[in-house]
């Protein structure tokens, strides 16, 4: 037995040479025949969406300065006016990138999220500094904007602390994990505030519940006064069956800034009587004289079936009561500005008689308190919203509407009729009824929409019809988030404009016009691609 024993190591020794060189000239042995590489995780991630538009219209900037962004109310100080005579014919193009960074050294628990915006109006400017421009020959223009720069952590267990600047969404829902429809339908809509800010939240996503926390800084001036803008706010979202949900929230602004800060020159706060004439919100005008506000803001909102697949009916609303005070300093001594008392309430819903979620019936129902008198009797009854302090503070794109409220395919043009909801202090109330329907399901659809608006206090010499929008498309989609659509819109104006109050724009040598404006409308072809 050792003999053989004996035998076989020295066997192995002699061998052991030539086999591993044998192994080393072969191929390596698989462990499965079909054996798949496994793809190494990803630490950084882009996205993008990229928007081009034709656009022809009957409405345009009159002052020959802005040629770039133009945002906030028609008819309003940005000199948006309509004509009989000129017809306004460009194109417009948007690209929003998205850098994702991940590491996996921290396993998922912390991401690091920058968002950018690139606008132009197609020939445009080139060789120069700013946003909103540079496609001229040549190009070369400095136009990179930051939307959002910010840090997610998640610890775990369905918590997040998001901090820095990031998006300041009324949704109960996290706006960097949830769809854009879907923040269109829940909470407040991004009717009271749609818009980036800084500063840092704290969310929990539980299976049946959502709670988020924030502090938010909108204007910072001097750091040793009091003289800054904050905000803080609370929203809490619970399953009440299923698929509906009922929320509560409190939002909270204290102004110390007297109307300085903000969209450039124009300020921002109850003061900034420029932006408000820019956003269509009330001006409270208080003068030079220093004030300080604190706005509180009390709501409710629900939704049931918000994705629209877990049954033919649909749904959601909310209710908001905005309260608070404004004291004025008149040489050192403090007295009321204004007590302020408004509510705002909207209620949506509708029918999907098809397969697809296009196949849909839906009206949409808004409601603002308005104010009669000014503050003659030093009180508002009507609504804030973010428009007080950015431009756009909000963007209350999903009613389907075109002209008469607002609508999300614009790049460089934002003038709807009524851009905010307090419709500059008089109130609103109306709404939209829309029907679409899937000619190929998932790949052609069509839709018409109308739109009615009236305000609840009527202007000084002008009555309570804002107008009647009239609105279609027809929309063809190439693939996943990639397609081309036409679009159109006619408004026919209410009395409401017989009022020179509500006709702030002024023409080229500076004079306000006073003559009832023109019907507005607008057509327009669009590209789009949402790329990941």
């Amino acid at each position: 037995m050792r003999k053989f024993l004996l035998i076989g190591v020295v066997f192995l020794i002699i061998a052991s040479p030539q086999l591993t060189a044998q192994l080393s000239k072969s191929e390596p042995i698989p462990i499965f025949k079909n054996d798949i590489p496994r793809e190494p995780e990803r630490e950084f991630q882009f996205l993008a969406f990229f928007l081009t538009q034709g656009v022809t219209s009957n409405f345009y900037p009159q002052n020959s300065l802005l040629k770039g962004q133009v945002i906030g109310r028609m008819f309003g100080q940005n000199t948006t006016s309509t004509s009989d005579t000129l017809t306004s014919a460009y194109a417009e193009q948007r690209l929003l990138p998205f850098f994702i960074y991940q590491p996996k050294l921290f396993n998922g628990k912390a991401i690091l999220r920058a968002a950018f915006e690139i606008d132009w109006t197609w020939g445009d400017v080139a060789y120069g500094t700013g946003g909103n421009f540079g496609s001229a020959p040549s190009g070369d223009q400095v136009n990179l904007q930051t939307q959002n720069v910010e840090l997610e952590l998640r610890p775990g267990n369905g918590w997040a602390i998001n901090l820095g600047l990031q998006r300041m969404f009324d949704s109960p829902f996290n706006p960097y994990r949830t769809t854009v429809d879907k923040m269109l339908s829940t909470g407040y809509r991004l009717g009271y505030w749609g818009t980036e800010g800084v500063g840092v939240t704290v969310r929990k996503d539980a299976d049946y519940y959502r709670f988020k926390a924030g502090f938010f800084k909108l204007y910072e001036s001097l750091i040793q006064e009091n003289d800054d803008v904050t905000m803080g706010e609370l929203m809490y979202e619970q399953h009440v069956a299923k698929i509906t949900r009922v929320g509560l929230s409190a939002n909270y602004v204290r102004d110390r800034a007297n109307g300085a800060g903000g969209v450039s020159i124009l300020g921002q706060g109850l003061n900034a009587t420029q932006l408000n004439a820019y956003n269509g919100t009330f001006k409270f005008d208080f003068g030079p004289n220093p004030y300080a506000a604190d706005i509180v803001w009390l709501g409710t909102f629900f939704s049931h079936n918000a994705d629209r697949m877990m049954g033919r009916f649909f749904g959601g609303g909310f209710f908001n009561y905005n309260f608070g005070k404004a004291d004025v300093s008149y040489s050192g001594n403090w007295e009321t500005g204004a007590d302020i008392s408004g509510y705002g309430a909207n209620l949506n819903g509708g029918y999907r008689y098809g397969q697809t979620t296009n196949d849909v019936i839906t009206f949409d129902f808004i409601y603002a308190s308005g104010d009669d008198n000014a503050l003659e009797d030093k009180k508002y009854s009507g609504v804030l919203t973010g428009n007080m302090w950015a431009s756009p503070g909000n963007v209350f794109i999903g009613s389907g509407a075109y002209l008469l409220f607002p609508h999300g395919n614009v790049v460089n043009r934002f003038t709807p009729l009524v851009s905010d909801f307090s419709n500059m202090g008089y109130g609103l109330m109306g709404g939209t009824v829309n029907a679409s329907y899937d000619v190929i399901p998932h790949k052609l659809n069509t839709k018409i929409g109308g739109a009615y608006a009236m305000s609840v206090a009527k202007p000084e010499g002008g009555g309570a019809n804002l107008g009647t929008e009239l609105n279609a498309k027809v929309s063809y989609n190439f693939g996943p988030f990639m397609s081309i659509g036409v679009h159109g819109a006619y408004v026919w104006l209410g009395d409401f404009y017989d009022s020179s109050d509500d006709t702030y724009g002024s023409d080229v040598n500076g004079v306000y016009n006073d003559d009832r404006p023109l019907n507005p409308w607008t057509a327009f072809i669009v590209f789009k691609w949402l790329m990941f």
